[in-house]
């Protein structure tokens, strides 16, 4: 997944929809995003000792992944993301739109001597 926490992310579909926020966590094992401020769900609490108030607790619940879209920080729009290898091993994260580096994913691998 290339989709990372703390990346700023448009959302595609759902109530949602044009939002952009950042990302919260990811959740690799089943293909899920926590964007911050989305899926918000309500859990009602009943008074005790560690809330003595009590209420309603709000919190993000997951979205799929193939809900959001990464935005690009140089052309500032929401786009789909390709990975670029360089000759020297490292890889990076890139727009497909402006085809500009968004984050690093690998860096520099070291070659053995004598390999």
């Amino acid at each position: 997944m290339l989709i990372h926490t703390g990346d700023l992310v448009e959302v595609t579909s759902g109530n949602a929809r044009g939002t952009r926020a950042k990302v919260l966590s990811v959740r690799t094992d089943d293909g899920k995003v926590v964007v911050e401020g989305v899926n918000r769900v309500y859990r009602h609490m009943k008074r005790s000792q560690k809330n003595p108030q009590g209420g309603r607790l709000s919190r993000e619940m997951p979205i799929s992944v193939s809900n959001v879209l990464i935005v690009c920080a140089s052309c500032s729009k929401a786009t789909r993301i390709g990975v670029r290898v360089a000759a020297d091993g490292s890889k990076a994260r890139v727009c497909k739109k402006c085809k500009a580096d968004i984050s690093v994913v690998r860096p520099t691998r070291n070659k053995k001597a004598g390999a």
